[in-house]
């Protein structure tokens, strides 16, 4: 937090999210911890603490507060030591994230959008996220197995070697698109099988192919 003003918008928002979403304390402590404010353009602080998805440029969007809980507490991270996160985007979700895990690793195709996020980290002081610029759907195998892996962003089908840089008993999560629907869905190894189960229903901005270099 870097200041009082801050903490209150911050606890009021984190109230919000909880009307509409039970919270675990471990994932309530880590959203009071990060100011959203440090992800927003500046043009859109004033709705920083909405509980809406705002634009961050490149025709991507930071999520909506209510949707990172929901990723965040789908995850099951309590007790876990590294995520992979595919699509860094503003890097706010990668920030939650920091404060539960003790190492979140993130991946964002558009290089514009990594740097302005790495900025952020480092002012925050968040040492434990690292970073890369590359198509996120082949995840980081260099540092698998991950116990947990995040898509923050809309997939038509999860990638094998994904499934494969996840450890067992590790838990994916993911928005799946299943025919006009996005559908969060949790997938869990188990004996070497991934099992599926839809969680419900969202809309996030689509993975794409590829590298965006600046």
């Amino acid at each position: 937090m870097t200041d009082k003003v801050t903490a209150i918008k911050t606890t009021r928002m984190v109230e919000e999210i909880a009307k509409k979403f039970p919270l675990r304390p471990t994932v309530r402590n880590a959203i009071v911890q990060i100011n959203r404010e440090a992800f927003v353009p500046l043009a859109m602080r004033h709705n920083a603490y909405r509980l809406d998805a705002l634009p961050i440029g490149a025709q991507q969007y930071i999520s909506s507060p209510l949707t990172v809980a929901k990723m965040t507490q789908y995850l099951a991270p309590e007790g876990c030591d590294s995520v992979l996160e595919i699509g860094c985007g503003s890097g706010y979700q990668a920030a939650v994230l920091a404060k539960i895990f003790r190492r979140v690793f993130t991946i964002e195709r558009i290089e514009s959008l990594l740097l302005e996020a790495k900025e952020r980290f480092r002012t925050l002081k968040l040492i434990n996220i690292h970073t890369r610029t590359d198509d996120g759907q082949n995840g980081w195998e260099q540092y698998a197995p991950f116990d947990r892996i995040l898509f923050s962003a809309s997939a038509r089908s999860i990638p094998k070697k994904l499934f494969d840089q996840l450890r067992e008993g590790g838990i994916l999560i993911a928005p799946v698109e299943k025919g006009n629907q996005q559908v969060i869905t949790r997938f869990t190894k188990q004996g070497g099988k991934i099992h599926e189960d839809p969680l419900e229903v969202c809309d996030f901005v689509p993975v794409l192919d590829g590298v965006v270099r600046r």
